[in-house]
């Protein structure tokens, strides 16, 4: 194989993305369960819950300074590694990642530190609804980021002139023929990861010694979750 620049930049690109996938695959789905393990606790009581949220929050918070970090370099590789396309395409490449941004990653970014660092400084009112915006955010943010990927593999909605398309039809764009499956597909995807995840690091937990109430309701979550899935 000769590894001459489209080779190159195909490789650079499969190996950002490859990285990139692989947080907000944990973000989507540990978003809800975090905002399960507060509902449980303001309707239980129990500080088990209290102790898991704030446990997997932490995990949140690292996966999604990654993934921004990691989105960010693959944003500038659209450009730098595939300009020709996003000439043809940017028309309507561009908005959609615009609509990701504005609605979805601004959505997390405003009420994330509120969901870290607001517990016991805000009202528990506010603090769960932060964690349920967020959860919102992350679904957003796959909703918009599939919806392209999607329009590039069934593409409709759109006409060529002088050598770039044009949207005629956004909702057409939007809900391409294979968007739906590749939605559903994600966020199956993305609970099952953090089901097994979840399931896999408590019971790693309880094996090294914790045997508290933390990590059995962790380990239970976990193993229902990707039960259910299934």
């Amino acid at each position: 194989m000769t590894l001459d620049p489209i080779v190159l930049a195909r490789i650079q690109f499969a190996a950002n993305i490859s990285f990139h996938i692989l947080f907000p695959t944990i973000t989507i789905a540990l978003g809800w369960l975090l905002l399960y393990f507060k509902l449980r606790w303001r309707r239980s009581g129990n500080p088990a819950w209290q102790a898991a949220y704030r446990t997997w929050v932490k995990v949140f918070a690292l996966s999604f300074a990654l993934g921004v970090v990691s989105g960010i370099t693959m944003s500038f590789q659209f450009g730098t590694n595939w300009p020709g396309f996003m000439e043809r395409v940017g028309n309507i490449a561009g908005p959609l990642l615009g609509y990701e941004v504005l609605t979805a990653f601004f959505l997390e970014a405003a009420f994330l530190g509120i969901m870290l660092y607001g517990q016991g400084r805000v009202s528990d009112r506010v603090h769960t609804l932060a964690t349920w915006l967020v959860a919102i955010g992350t679904t957003l943010s796959a909703f918009w980021i599939l919806a392209l990927n999607s329009w590039m593999q069934t593409p409709q909605g759109f006409e060529m002139i002088d050598g770039q398309a044009h949207a005629t039809d956004w909702a057409a764009i939007v809900f391409n023929p294979s968007f739906p499956y590749r939605l559903i597909h994600m966020l199956l995807a993305s609970g099952l990861t953090v089901a097994f995840l979840m399931a896999g690091l408590s019971a790693w937990r309880r094996l090294r010694g914790d045997r508290g109430e933390e990590t059995r309701l962790t380990l239970r979550t976990g193993v229902l979750t990707a039960a259910v899935l299934i």
